[in-house]
């Protein structure tokens, strides 16, 4: 077996080109990167990013478009017309719809946590099996809405069942027993 002393990593002249080398190659990155502007996303997830993408294309007039699927998370959709719109699957979260236009719109399996359905027109509107957990619809127009099976926080659907009134035309469902009021 060979004896071999060894030395200090600092004073191995092959780990000293190799560390300085590395730190040359960070310090040029960082000049780079300050020079040219690229700077990394800050605490912003992939889902926020397609959800930005999905904006992009958003207009106030979006009435009778397939958004099925769509990602508006943290949206400001405020008075929007999405009158009529195929929005099944798609997910609001922490959106802003109020006073939009979401008359006979059909939000199947859509996903709205947190957001604000105040003062929204959704009669007409197909909500089955939507998850509606913290959001609100104080002042929303809900006469034919169809909440068959969506998950909904007890006092709003208590307070949606004061005002509950009419048939969905699509689907047949009184909007009284789509919120099982007592």
């Amino acid at each position: 077996m060979i004896n071999r002393k060894c030395a200090p990593m600092s004073s191995r002249p092959e780990s000293r080109a190799s560390w300085s080398g590395g730190w040359l190659l960070a310090a040029l990155a960082l000049v780079l990167t300050w020079c040219l502007g690229v700077f990394p996303a800050a605490a912003i997830t992939a889902p926020e990013l397609r959800s930005q993408r999905s904006l992009q294309d958003l207009q106030p007039d979006m009435h009778g478009r397939n958004l099925q699927q769509q990602e508006f998370l943290k949206a400001t959709l405020a008075g929007f017309d999405l009158s009529g719109t195929d929005l099944r699957g798609a997910v609001f979260n922490s959106s802003d719809l109020r006073g939009a236009n979401l008359k006979d719109a059909n939000l199947e399996d859509a996903v709205a946590f947190a957001s604000h359905f105040e003062d929204t027109d959704l009669s007409g509107a197909v909500l089955r099996n939507a998850m509606l957990m913290q959001s609100h619809f104080k002042g929303a127009t809900i006469e034919g809405a169809d909440f068959s099976d969506a998950v909904l926080d007890l006092p709003e659907q208590k307070a949606l069942c004061k005002r509950a009134a009419g048939v969905n035309p699509s689907t047949g469902v009184a909007t009284k027993d789509s919120l099982a009021c007592r």
